[in-house]
């Protein structure tokens, strides 16, 4: 699954921006498709931090794995609803991606 995008030079600023298609420095234009999100991507041992996990309204741009906030995702760490993170050092805070995949499978289970 991927996500298209179109890369817009001040020229073409009135380009459609869903158009799967990138202009480059020189006029071409190639079709470039790219993960729909990292969290995809990575291996199951890997760990995200919460700007890789939740959608936040500073970066709209970007795509996140889960379908609520960051306060929402606290208050299900704290209920016991959503996997604990790890403390990887002082002022890092991760998750597994492997417990956040069984969580979202669990979801979806029902």
């Amino acid at each position: 699954m991927g996500m298209n995008f179109l890369l817009v030079t001040k020229e073409a600023s009135t380009a459609v921006k869903q158009d799967p298609l990138m202009i480059t420095p020189s006029g071409h234009s190639v079709e470039v498709t790219i993960p729909a999100s990292v969290f995809d991507a990575l291996p199951d041992s890997a760990y995200v931090r919460e700007s890789q996990l939740v959608q936040s309204p500073k970066r709209p741009q970007s795509t996140a794995p889960l379908p609520f906030s960051a306060p929402t995702l606290w208050r299900k760490v704290k209920a016991g609803n959503f996997p604990k993170p790890v403390k990887l050092s002082e002022g890092v805070t991760a998750w597994k991606v492997g417990s956040v995949r069984a969580w979202m499978a669990a979801q979806a289970a029902g």
